[in-house]
């Protein structure tokens, strides 16, 4: 029982603690006085006391198991959904998130835990030539449909919107940027910008087969993108969590826009800018391909800006980011080179 005058410590349910932004926000839930108890489930083995998280509990289990997933909610005042394939065959990343996430958002609802605080994408935005240069959250999630990712993001939204109808079940809708920062990586592992340089047009490939260069190449098609630290997107999760500001939509990223060419430059390898009509020809032929994996239609993701507006999260969340977008990208190059993974 709460001390007098003192109100009950919380209990967040969290699924996906063990991804860049878990293992981020169970670290900022740990200092968080108004926080007393954590439980998160996740497919792969954790242990919360190996980095010295007393408030976090483990459960083992999968989003797409209604059993697991009432259990962990069971009893919870909020609940954070990170669980999300990025990658992987499209059969398995529409059974874990859209039929993953459903069952987390019903159970929560069922539970009349008190807020759902949700982790979507830039990507539900969708990669259109008719975006507007800052994307305010007032701007509808359209998706991209040769995306199958932003796609996703975009239905789970509304989703979540006709679970929640009519439910007490406050909703906190986070769409961040591109996460990255020391122990993200995304740039270098899994977020395909590097991938693409594989894919390069075919007229461009062959060029560059007759330069004797040393170092790869990253195609620059000068289409401008955002970085957030993992950091960044826990502490705005920390305030939904705690309730701060109104149930809705809040854009994250950090300050600053950055174009492959950046990147090419932090890692110290090649930029070469290639026309933006070639990427939308090699977007087009590689999402159309089917013995390609699903992974091929992010080439899509350098067909468009998607560049969003964050006023609104820091005037109601009182979110204030610690990284611009160039100093995350710096930190993951130099996290990566520590780690071997670049040279």
């Amino acid at each position: 029982m709460a001390a007098a005058g003192r109100p009950r410590r919380l209990t967040v349910a969290v699924t996906g603690p063990t991804g860049d932004i878990g293992r981020a926000l169970l670290r900022a839930l740990e200092r968080a006085p108004e926080v007393g108890r954590v439980v998160g489930m996740a497919r792969r083995p954790f242990d919360p006391a190996a980095l010295g998280l007393a408030k976090t509990e483990y459960r083992r289990g999968d989003v797409t198991d209604p059993e697991a997933v009432r259990a962990l909610v069971a009893g919870a005042d909020v609940v954070v959904h990170l669980a999300f394939v990025i990658f992987g065959s499209l059969a398995e990343s529409r059974r874990i998130n859209l039929q993953g996430s459903r069952t987390v958002f019903e159970a929560t609802r069922d539970a009349g835990a008190r807020r759902l605080v949700y982790a979507s994408s830039v990507a539900a935005y969708g990669f259109h030539a008719d975006n507007p240069p800052r994307l305010t959250e007032e701007h509808p999630p359209r998706g991209t449909e040769a995306h199958y990712y932003s796609a996703q993001k975009a239905e789970l939204e509304r989703v979540l919107a006709e679970v929640l109808q009519s439910s007490s079940t406050d909703a906190y809708l986070l769409r961040p940027c591109i996460v990255a920062g020391p122990e993200a990586l995304l740039l270098i592992e899994n977020v395909p910008y590097v991938q693409m340089g594989a894919r390069l047009p075919e007229p461009v490939r062959r060029l560059l087969a007759l330069m004797p260069i040393l170092k790869p190449v990253v195609p620059d098609s000068g289409v401008p993108f955002q970085l957030v630290h993992h950091d960044d997107v826990a502490s705005a999760l920390r305030a939904a969590i705690l309730g701060r500001g109104s149930p809705g939509v809040y854009n994250v990223a950090g300050a600053g826009e950055l174009t492959m060419r950046d990147l090419a430059e932090a890692i110290g390898w090649y930029s070469i800018p290639i026309p933006e009509l070639a990427v939308d020809v090699a977007a087009g032929v590689v999402s159309r391909l089917p013995f390609l994996p699903a992974e091929a239609q992010w080439l899509n993701a350098l067909t468009a800006p998607v560049i969003m507006d964050t006023a609104k999260a820091r005037r109601e969340l009182r979110w204030r980011p610690r990284h611009r977008g160039r100093a995350v990208l710096e930190a993951t190059v130099r996290a990566a080179k520590e780690q071997g993974l670049l040279r």
